[in-house]
């Protein structure tokens, strides 16, 4: 396997490298993330607007009545997140696959295509979504702990969107896969999830202050202005992927030598 990454990365060079593929791929790239962008701001509207519709509980309604229309209106609107979020995570997946697997080609020396990109994704979204949905719920259990747990799964499971999408790995083994890798580099990998992160919360608050004046079309203008960074992150732990492969690599014993010749 030809690869553009030859050693272990620093991660001024990881961002550098994701930057460059990023600018040199923008369309392809941006594509997938403006679309998942757009549908998730989208329902996000729904949930605005349903929102918006709380009936009206004035002092002539009994409390028996007040009762039902407030318990109906909170399963609409449970109803509509729960389907709202389905739909954001499933679109979510859906860009960060083609994102890594377009990214993988090029930094495999391939020839990257979108269409053969999503199809792969497509191919693997169950294994996407079971694995984000495993990690969401590790996470969020540990961040009720007491935080730092939450945030120590974060980060080891950080590289299963590249394992499933490169190694063709399962849900368990894309979990196993993303620890072990990281394991190297514990610090590294939360330097780089943060300084990724920070940039992309960034240009979201800058894009939804710009939003603010379009009422309750702010979040689809906010998330568009976020459409133009998300990609650097499922690049950016490409790159982090493979240079923790590097890692690896080095990190193995060489090989025995040959038996001497009787």
């Amino acid at each position: 396997m030809n690869l553009k990454i030859s050693r272990e990365l620093s991660i001024e060079e990881t961002l550098k490298e994701a930057f460059k593929l990023y600018s040199e791929n923008f369309a392809s790239l941006f594509m997938p993330m403006l679309i998942a962008s757009l549908v998730t701001g989208s329902f996000s509207i729904l949930i605005v607007k349903y929102a918006e519709s709380m009936p009206e509980l004035g002092p002539s309604i009994s409390p028996e009545i007040a009762m039902n229309k407030l318990w109906s209106y909170m399963i609409g609107l449970l109803g509509v997140s729960l389907v709202v979020g389905i739909i954001s995570l499933v679109v979510r997946c859906i860009a960060e696959g083609i994102c890594v697997k377009f990214a993988a080609d090029i930094i495999e020396e391939k020839n990257p295509s979108l269409e053969e990109s999503f199809n792969f994704t497509v191919y693997k979204l169950v294994s996407l979504l079971a694995a984000d949905i495993v990690v969401a719920i590790l996470a969020f259990l540990g961040f009720i702990a007491l935080i730092v747990p939450g945030i120590i799964i974060t980060i080891m499971f950080s590289l299963i969107i590249q394992a499933i999408m490169i190694e063709d790995a399962g849900v368990l083994e894309s979990l196993s896969r993303s620890r072990k890798l990281v394991s190297n580099r514990w610090l590294k990998t939360f330097a780089l999830l943060l300084i990724i992160y920070l940039i992309v919360g960034i240009v979201g608050f800058i894009g939804s202050l710009i939003g603010t004046p379009f009422g309750a079309y702010k979040y689809t203008v906010s998330s568009i202005a976020s459409a133009f960074i998300s990609p650097i992150v499922p690049i950016s732990l490409t790159f982090h992927y493979y240079s923790m492969k590097m890692k690896e690599e080095q990190r193995k014993p060489p090989p025995p030598p040959p038996p001497p010749n009787i």
